[in-house]
């Protein structure tokens, strides 16, 4: 059961309101009638705004009626991650602690969408407060897999990932500290982009760690991606030549462990970027298993300081599993912090160069959707937990700060996936990468 926009681009629905052929109204009819139906199935939605949304669309239509034009994405409808603030329309975090906030300002992410003249469809589930991988722990309860209703969507960005791969929206926003853009894209089946670290602004949207979070764009492919990373960036997207890249294929003890389906996407992966004219040669980083402690030592303290007073006035309030992990970062030392933000910054101008690539390869996740709950469980490949196999991948390009794109590769069953990474800045440069991946796969 899918949506109104599986398969149809940001570009083709642009040119059908431009020529008349329908009306941002009826492309947010069709989101908000499909959010009610097959979103309330996936529950990948917390908040869908009809009024709101049908007053921004009819905006739009009047707008391009008296030949004022916003660019690619003026009323397109898109979902925003349920942790980024919308004026006027409530924002929960997944949480019970702020199940009827509404905030009074935009997000500055979505001040831009606005101004893009994007229709915000509602809000997108998020895992409470952005802490947790898996998509599976808030107070609306789990976000749904659209390829089976019965998985993980992945997270903590778990609705706007469904609702994408289901063809609520053709784009949406998330926000990723270790992974949670490229974890939901990589289950759900889409492309999803986590930016350099500072490119976009994070004014308005909630923590979960100051210094890793980043607001990311999420769509149906590379191009789509592309147009919400345009508005997010602020600049028209370069698409720089791809030929003659060199692509190093991460090996690191930390990721050796990988399921069948995901080792197979990687191998057809790189069979096409060889095909392609690429340069692929094994790319040791053993820094991966530093890099993931150090994640845990900044992360940890730093989503403890946000919540410290509500830790102490209402713990009840908490998901239990999200109250354990806050809990537990009180185990971090202060030097440990400092001494991992130190080492993080020594080791973040050396990537990917220090192993002689333009850009790095290797699966997003290691393993395929497990079911809803799955906790302390065989997952395959030797792992237990979903947290710890799908941060695997992750964290270190996040303590890095560098740019990384989730890649679906197709194939039988359950969703696989590739992860790129890039030098700091070059986020366009992976999106047209990407873009010739997807192509030849």
């Amino acid at each position: 059961m899918t949506g109104p926009f599986a398969g149809v681009s940001i570009a083709d629905l642009a040119q059908r309101v431009r020529t008349g052929e329908t009306t941002a109204v009826r492309l947010t009819e069709s989101a908000l009638a499909a959010a009610d139906d097959i979103g309330a199935a996936l529950n990948c939605y917390v908040t869908v705004d009809h009024d709101g949304a049908l007053r921004a669309a009819e905006q739009a239509d009047r707008e391009l009626a008296a030949g004022f034009d916003r660019g690619p994405m003026h009323g397109i409808p898109v979902g925003v991650k349920d942790l980024i603030n919308t004026a006027g329309l409530r924002t929960t975090m997944g949480s019970r602690h702020f199940d009827q906030h509404v905030p009074t300002t935009d997000a500055a992410v979505v001040v831009s969408l606005r101004q893009a003249g994007a229709v915000i469809v509602g809000k997108t589930h998020t895992h409470e407060f952005a802490y947790g991988p898996t998509g599976d722990v808030a107070h609306t309860g789990p976000a749904r897999n659209p390829h089976d209703r019965n998985r993980m969507t992945g997270g903590s960005s778990a609705g706007s990932g469904a609702a994408v791969a289901a063809g609520l929206v053709p784009a949406a926003l998330g926000t990723d500290t270790g992974g949670s853009v490229r974890i939901p894209a990589a289950w759900c089946g889409i492309v999803g982009l986590r930016p350099t670290q500072g490119a976009v602004s994070g004014a308005g949207v909630f923590p979960l760690s100051a210094t890793l979070d980043t607001v990311g764009p999420m769509a149906g492919s590379a191009a789509d991606t592309a147009v919400l990373w345009s508005v997010l960036a602020g600049r028209p997207v370069d698409t720089p030549p791809v030929t003659g890249l060199r692509v190093g294929v991460v090996r690191a003890e930390l990721i050796e462990r990988v399921v069948p389906a995901q080792a197979q996407a990687l191998e057809r992966a790189l069979a096409e970027l060889k095909s392609a004219g690429m340069a692929v040669a094994d790319a040791p980083v053993p820094e991966m298993t530093d890099c993931a402690r150090w994640y845990g030592q900044i992360q940890g303290p730093e989503a403890r300081a946000v919540h410290a007073k509500r830790i102490e006035t209402a713990p009840e309030l908490f998901q239990p599993e999200v109250l354990e992990r806050l809990t537990n970062a009180t185990e971090v030392r202060g030097w440990e912090y400092v001494a991992a933000q130190e080492a993080r910054a020594r080791l973040r101008p050396l990537f990917p160069d220090r192993v002689g690539a333009d850009v790095l390869v290797l699966p997003t996740v290691p393993i395929e959707a497990p079911p809803i709950g799955a906790r302390d469980t065989d997952l395959g490949a030797g792992w237990t937990s979903p947290t710890m196999a799908v941060l695997a991948c992750n964290t270190t390009w996040s303590v890095l700060g560098l740019p990384a794109i989730s890649v679906p590769v197709p194939g039988d069953g359950l969703p696989g996936s590739v992860e790129l990474v890039g030098r700091a800045g070059s986020d366009d440069l992976l999106l047209a990468l990407a873009g010739l991946l997807a192509a030849r796969l």
